[in-house]
């Protein structure tokens, strides 16, 4: 039990005393009520708005409510002040021994401090990266994938059952165009000379596609009509695109519980599935679409398309399931989908760039109409990373076809300086990836800034023991209201964990941890002036201790927030 958690429950003891005294009113809903740090640190440490929510349910004044509350909170021996603040906010001040507990906490839990049973019962699916299955992973990418990826770690951190999921997009036309694309490959590798035209994949990375089809079937497609021979080259590219894929993503550090796949989704008849049940709520029709705005196309005729009602919720015109063709499109296809991930969570999170920003409202409404609103859809929309070197925009790879391959990245500055730095930014606020300032060893460079704190703690480790101070239980009084400010951040983990995950924010982590090592490399650099207030100090053994403890929970925090992260925490900077 964290100090959060363990206000929270006094703070219910506290109302139930209210409770028995006739004083409040039984079966308050308490659900909203909370305890967190004060907007103004000034007005103490823990600050709770039970009066102001429970009042008028109670039918008296919220001033008045506050102060008999106080009266109770007063009672506890963690509690030195306990005040009231305008209408009837609580602000409470801790005592020095209740953050020195709480040291001994962070010490006792490890790596399970911070854990929470937040969403205990409730299974997540989260859709991420699902890039086409055309090429290898690139820089565009990059950025969902962490976030995706974290926001699983997360959520599992915070007492969530996650599905991690891929959709194979192996139905659409971009994969025919796929195995056009490998067939010119196969000729090539058969000793013709090619020309790949525009609108095929120009990539070398199919070179060796073509070059195992060619050693498998020999000149037999050579010549052969494409209807020989499109399904059979389309398969075996796909699941080649998808081993490269899968190992991009492994140099990531990502694996997925699940790969999904459109076309098998379509053959086993899901998509009409999604189309009757919503036929039966009446929220698809067979009609005809609106002629385009402005001048319309001469090929331009009304068909009859069956439309989803997507004006029932907030579109400009209702969204076709199908084609004129009786194809289904994207729209149509995504239903069926998110309808099958539906049967097997309690709620469904996807991960998309931001060029998709225009269908979130439909696709959430369909998944709300399929669901009868059981399922909790969300979309979160991350915006693309502009790829830089010393300032200036980096050159696409011409190897990898016109982009910048994922690998090629991670190679160059490492996993963990790509994961992080994908989180140092709202996935919904456009980023620039400096590949000179994400490796500055610099207080400006987040990544660099937080791994070295870890570090510190792990030298100090290091050179207590050169020093001969022996490790041993820690006089934790010896710790003052300097240090003990530390661990009233450090202490704001958990808290930090859980509104995140309800967020559903990972970036929220990495702006904590940052705030977390200022504050750690702030109080170390004191000692520079003063070496009575370093960690390490050589003729006091017990400062050094406690200290010593201090920092080794500052540390374990991080080490837990990089792990949500999917970060290693280095022992040392290289």
């Amino acid at each position: 039990m964290t100090l959060y958690t363990r206000f929270a429950a006094h703070l219910d003891a506290a109302l139930d005393a209210l409770v028995a005294a006739g004083s409040l009113p039984e079966g308050l809903d308490r659900k909203n009520v909370t305890v967190e740090p004060p907007r103004d640190t000034s007005h103490g440490d823990l600050a709770t708005n039970a009066a102001m929510v429970l009042a008028k349910p109670a039918g008296t004044n919220p001033r008045a409510l506050a102060e008999a509350l106080s009266a109770e909170l007063r009672k506890l021996d963690e509690v030195a002040e306990v005040s009231v603040a305008g209408p009837g906010f609580i602000n409470l001040r801790l005592t020095d021994d209740a953050w020195r507990a709480e040291l001994t906490a962070i010490e006792a839990a490890g790596a399970d401090y911070g854990r929470s049973t937040q969403g205990a019962g409730v299974t997540v699916n989260i859709e991420y990266v699902s890039a086409n299955p055309t090429g290898p992973m690139h820089m565009g990418h990059c950025r969902g994938a962490v976030v995706g990826d974290a926001l699983a770690s997360l959520l599992e951190f915070a007492g969530h059952t996650v599905i991690r999921e891929y959709y194979v997009n192996d139905a659409g036309g971009q994969v025919d165009v796929l195995a056009r694309s490998v067939h010119l490959r196969y000729r090539e590798a058969l000793g013709e000379t090619i020309a790949i035209p525009e609108g095929l994949y120009p990539g070398d990375y199919l070179v060796p596609v073509g070059q195992a089809l060619a050693a498998e079937f020999g000149d037999r497609y050579v010549d052969a009509p494409e209807a020989e021979w499109l399904a059979l080259f389309r398969t075996r590219a796909v699941a080649a695109m998808m081993v490269m894929i899968r190992s991009d993503l492994a140099l990531l550090g990502i694996h997925h519980d699940l790969f999904s796949s459109e076309a098998e989704l379509q053959a086993e008849g899901k998509p009409e599935a999604a189309e009757a049940e919503l036929r039966a709520r009446g929220l698809i029709y067979d009609g005809v679409l609106e002629a385009p705005k402005g001048e319309t196309p001469d090929d331009w005729e009304p068909v009859e398309l069956p439309l989803f009602r997507s004006t029932a919720f907030g579109d400009d015109q209702d969204r076709p399931i199908k084609k004129s063709n009786g194809q289904w499109t994207y729209f149509g296809a995504d239903l069926a989908y998110h309808f099958q991930k539906s049967q097997t969570a309690d709620q469904l999170i996807d991960i998309w760039g931001a060029d998709h920003a225009g269908t979130v409202k439909r696709i959430v409404a369909a998944v709300a109409a399929l669901t009868g609103g059981k399922t909790r859809f969300d979309v979160k929309l991350v915006q693309m990373v502009r790829l830089l070197r010393g300032g200036e925009p980096v050159k696409m790879s011409k190897r990898a076809g016109n982009f910048v391959t994922l690998a090629d990245v991670v190679r160059e500055v490492g996993k963990d300086v790509v994961r992080f730095t994908m989180l140092t930014r709202r996935s919904d606020a456009q980023m620039d990836f400096d590949f000179a300032k994400v490796v500055e060893a610099s207080k400006d460079n987040p990544v660099f800034y937080v791994q070295y704190a870890h570090a510190r703690v792990a030298s100090l480790h290091r050179r207590t023991a050169e020093a001969g101070i022996a490790a041993g239980a820690a006089d934790l009084s010896r710790l003052d209201t300097e240090e003990l400010a530390l661990v009233k951040l450090a202490a704001q983990f958990p808290r930090v964990v859980e509104t995140a995950a309800t967020a559903s924010e990972p970036h929220r982590i990495a702006f904590y941890l940052y705030d977390l090592a200022a504050a750690f490399h702030a109080l170390w650099n004191v000692g520079n002036d003063r070496p009575d207030r370093r960690f390490l100090v050589v003729d006091d053994a017990e400062a050094t201790r406690a200290r010593l403890f201090l920092a080794s929970a500052v540390a374990q925090i991080i080490h837990n927030g990089l792990a949500i992260m999917g970060v290693v925490a280095v022992s040392e900077m290289k």
